[in-house]
């Protein structure tokens, strides 16, 4: 069995990605409606560190952020959610935005983070992420599409093999950003992967896989292997065994940053040496408490208490 319960370090986990200032209309609704806008921060990774960092464990982001007061926010923001950010700020190239474009059909993000910061992440980050010698590094196909160079970071993260650091990637498929050319490096990054992350649906427009066993055929290398299906739950496969869980009983008022949330709940109990079936009941739990609400992150229960500390069941590691 391939777990760690913290890196040599004290370092539990770092989370590697391009994290953006996100622009919500408060009151909810549609962005040429609104007079006023919530600036939070957002990226698929730091939604990740911070649920992490609330569950207990110590989290270092590691990324880049224009020398802008967007870049600042972020920083600030993560800062105070008790993550550890390893940033460079950089000079000439801006900090990402998107935007919530709320609608009767749903939520639409749309992005503007061409030439950002974040896609000046290359290989030589790799060295820094790794000397943490943490439990777990995290990152996602996201990460591999900004930039050649990123694509690069993700690789060399994901092909070291360091005892004791487990290795996470989330396919995390975005057809506007990955286009039809990332098909086989996101099936490269997951195979290099110990724990991957992967929606039914993504599988079947990337790799023409149709039901989680011919996904788990696909990828037989991890070591855990998630695949998430939607309203139907989730199936985790490993070492020879599988299990299932069905989707939160929630009223979904959003699901971006439910598949984030799910993911830190798996890799929060996974870290705590919990067996599989806990860490699913943790990543279905947490992804309810983000179906509920229209931010990517909920609201911290009380101040000072996380949303997952507050209710957890499981120790940390």
């Amino acid at each position: 069995m391939k777990q760690s319960a913290q890196g040599g370090f004290g370092i539990d986990a770092v989370c590697v990605g391009e994290t953006m200032a996100l622009l919500v209309p408060d009151p909810p609704e549609a962005p040429e409606d609104a007079d006023s806008f919530r600036l939070l921060a957002g990226g698929a990774e730091s939604n990740v560190a911070v649920h992490l960092a609330r569950a207990g464990h110590r989290v270092v982001w590691h990324s880049a952020l224009g020398d802008d007061g967007l870049g600042m926010r972020i920083h600030r923001t993560l800062t105070a959610e008790n993550v550890r950010c390893e940033a460079r700020f950089h000079p000439e190239r801006p900090t990402g935005l998107y935007l919530k474009e709320l609608g009767t059909e749903g939520t639409r993000v749309r992005y503007y983070r061409r030439g950002s910061a974040a896609t000046t992440l290359g290989p030589e980050d790799a060295d820094r992420i790794l000397e943490h010698a943490p439990g777990l590094v995290h990152t996602t196909g996201i990460t591999a599409a900004l930039s050649e160079s990123a694509a690069a970071l993700v690789t060399r993260m994901l092909t070291t093999d360091r005892p004791g650091t487990l290795r996470s990637f989330d396919v995390n498929h975005r057809p506007a950003l990955h286009g039809p050319h990332h098909t086989e490096p996101l099936l490269e990054a997951a195979r290099s992967a110990d724990v991957v992350f992967c929606g039914l649906d993504e599988a079947e427009a990337l790799w023409g896989s149709r039901s989680t066993d011919e996904v788990r055929a696909l990828l037989p290398e991890p070591w855990l292997l998630v695949v998430k299906q939607g309203a139907r739950g989730a199936t985790a496969y490993s070492e020879g065994r599988s299990w299932s869980r069905g989707a939160p009983d929630v009223e979904v008022v959003e699901p971006v940053g439910a598949g984030d949330a799910f993911a830190a709940g798996v890799l929060h109990t996974l870290l705590s040496g919990a067996p599989i079936d806990d860490c699913l009941d943790e990543g279905t739990r947490l992804a309810g408490q983000v179906l509920g609400v229209h931010d990517d992150i909920p609201p911290r229960t009380r101040p000072g208490v996380g949303a997952v500390a507050a209710s957890q069941s499981h120790g940390t590691g």
